[in-house]
């Protein structure tokens, strides 16, 4: 038997399954408005799954009475939108218990509400396996020129907060450092390490200052040489590498500034 029912209010409880969630209430103390589906539940494309992956099933907008507008470089569950909305939008904070599987990305800042963070107080894993932020910030990912073989890196670990610039300088006597290291790096902390190519130059860093650094080769040679540049950001508290305490929440300075796994 099936029928068709335009406009179906009900008043109090919507409940469709065997089931009877207590927390929604019973009798006098039920919730007014609450509902109650024991699933599976698909919404959305009806051809948009084929075989039942979940509790509820979200597909693409296809309903040919909702309006359509463009969002530009949106981002929804199936992938780059151009005229069509979200397959899931929500409006306040959202909650999951367990593991949170994107098979696309995961982006901050550049849909309908503009965000900029994703805060983790665990490890970030990175889609190769690796870790992004952790105890050991490394990545790991399938060798690049070996078969059967993976690669393994590790970053840098310092006391201080440092940021670096290197390349190769040729037939000129300065280096420009970038223009963002103006009000961003403490001269006062730069270091320069030079390599020679080809022959002995007696290269020596002259003088420093906010833009450049200027070099001075034996008798005037032409310069030709590999160079590598670390200075230490002014941004934020310096960093205090060694602290008395138990844990992380013990650190004497700007805690906020760090992401930190114990």
């Amino acid at each position: 038997m099936s029928w068709n029912m335009d406009d179906l209010a009900v008043g109090s409880q919507l409940m469709v399954g065997a089931g009877k969630p207590l927390i929604l209430g019973l009798g006098p103390a039920k919730i007014r408005g609450a509902g109650y589906i024991e699933g599976p539940l698909q919404i959305g494309n009806a051809s948009s799954f084929n075989i039942v992956q979940a509790t509820t099933m979200i597909g693409p907008l296809t309903n040919i009475d909702a309006p359509t507008p463009f969002i530009p470089g949106a981002i929804s569950a199936c992938g780059i939108v151009n005229n069509s909305p979200y397959s899931l939008a929500v409006i306040g904070d959202a909650v999951i218990f367990d593991n949170l599987d994107v098979n696309s990305s995961i982006t901050a800042g550049r849909t309908v509400r503009a965000g900029t963070l994703i805060i983790s107080e665990g490890e970030v894993m990175s889609r190769c396996g690796g870790h992004i932020l952790s105890a050991k910030k490394n990545f790991d990912i399938p060798h690049p020129s070996k078969d059967g073989w993976r690669l393994r890196h590790t970053c840098p670990e310092a006391p201080s907060n440092d940021v670096y610039y290197r390349g190769r300088v040729t037939s000129r006597n300065e280096i420009e450092l970038p223009s963002y290291w103006k009000n961003f790096v403490d001269i006062q902390s730069i270091t320069v390490s030079l390599t020679p190519i080809g022959a002995h130059q007696d290269v020596i860093v002259k003088r420093i200052d906010e833009k450049k650094i200027y070099l001075q080769s034996k008798g005037g040679m032409p310069i030709d040489c590999y160079y590598h540049i670390y200075g230490t950001r002014t941004d934020g508290d310096k960093l205090i590498p060694e602290y008395p305490g138990l844990t992380s929440d013990d650190y004497p300075g700007d805690n906020r500034e760090y992401n930190i796994n114990t």
